[in-house]
């Protein structure tokens, strides 16, 4: 049989696979679906706009399912009591506009729970409780990632800045964390596009804008494919230095992309790599830097103290940075 219009409400906190399994089911089983995302105002959930894209995307193809919003204000889920109920179920019913023929629920909930109580005249279909539950995830979403749908995990990304001056082994343990930790990272934007004129020295202002818009721009897109954790081969602080260190002829109007760029970036962990191991020369280091390795290591440090950001000094042989780093990131994620 298949109803006409059906009701599938949740808080979605965050929104998960047993979730999802129940909403493929309840709309399979109406013409009409309506999702009812629980907002509590005054307690300390994911934003609600997040939760309702969560289920726009997860959703939007099947063509029969609308997402409507119930706020309360109660404190805590357990203040949520039958002073509220009957309330709250005239909200739904009046944003819904038509009578209710099924409601669904896990089956956690028994005769007495207020679906019944709030829905007299709707049929309860309670779909078999999985093992896991949105509390659970939140205590660490980590250790549940397999329950987490695809446009949920982005959510819980770490991300890990790795920054340091030049030849102290910051994209090669980038890579090997990525490895290690079976995810993607980002690499230094500006070291492909510092080159179009064939050497650093002669960048025009506008590599920088370029440097620094492309880097953001990788970020977002590879959030979206991480397993748990994004490494990031330095950001826009970095770029902001060999603005100054490259005397970029615009350097004003870089500045304030930088600082804006900047602005909106966070970063979980930012591991610093000290100047103390062997300067290669790859051919395109800067000899000047190789000479004063310390002087411009502490420039860079010093301007990412400046704004606000802190750091994990990460030194020694590679192999006792790579082990710092694996530890560092461990737990991150516990």
């Amino acid at each position: 049989m298949r109803y006409k219009v059906g009701m599938y409400g949740g808080s979605f906190n965050p929104l998960h696979l047993g979730h999802v399994d129940c909403i493929i089911q309840a709309a399979n089983m109406c013409e009409e679906l309506y999702i009812v995302l629980s907002v509590g105002t005054n307690r300390s959930e994911i934003d609600y706009r997040v939760r309702y894209r969560w289920l726009y995307q997860l959703t939007k193809h099947i063509g029969n399912v609308s997402i409507i919003m119930l706020e309360d204000d109660t404190a805590s889920k357990e203040d949520y009591n039958e002073d509220c109920w009957d309330a709250d179920a005239k909200k739904v019913k009046e944003q819904i506009g038509k009578p209710i023929d099924i409601v669904f629920c896990g089956d956690d909930y028994d005769e007495n729970s207020f679906w019944n109580k709030c829905y007299p005249d709707s049929e309860l279909h309670r779909f078999p409780r999985n093992e896991i539950s949105s509390t659970q995830i939140r205590k660490n979403p980590y250790e549940h990632w397999e329950w987490l749908p695809n446009v949920v995990k982005p959510f819980y990304v770490k991300k890990v800045l790795l920054m340091g001056g030049e030849s102290t082994g910051k994209s090669t343990l980038t890579i090997n964390l990525a490895n290690r930790f079976a995810t993607n990272y980002i690499d230094e934007a500006g070291r492909d596009l510092s080159e179009k004129s064939g050497t650093d020295l002669m960048m025009l202002s506008a590599d920088f804008t370029e440097i620094l818009l492309q880097h953001k721009l990788n970020e977002i897109k590879a959030i979206e494919n991480s397993n748990k954790v994004l490494f990031v081969d330095t950001d826009a602080l970095v770029t902001q230095f060999y603005m100054n260190f490259l005397n970029d002829p615009e350097i004003e109007k870089n500045k304030a992309l930088s600082d804006a760029i900047d602005a909106i970036n966070t970063y979980d962990l930012i591991l610093f790599l000290e100047p103390d191991v062997p300067f290669v020369q790859d051919g395109d280091r800067s000899e000047v830097i190789r000479d004063d390795r310390l002087k411009y290591s502490n420039q860079i440090k010093d301007l990412i103290l400046s704004h606000g950001k802190q750091v994990v000094s990460i030194k020694g042989s590679y192999q006792e940075r790579y082990m710092a780093a694996v530890r560092e990131i461990e737990k991150l994620l516990k």
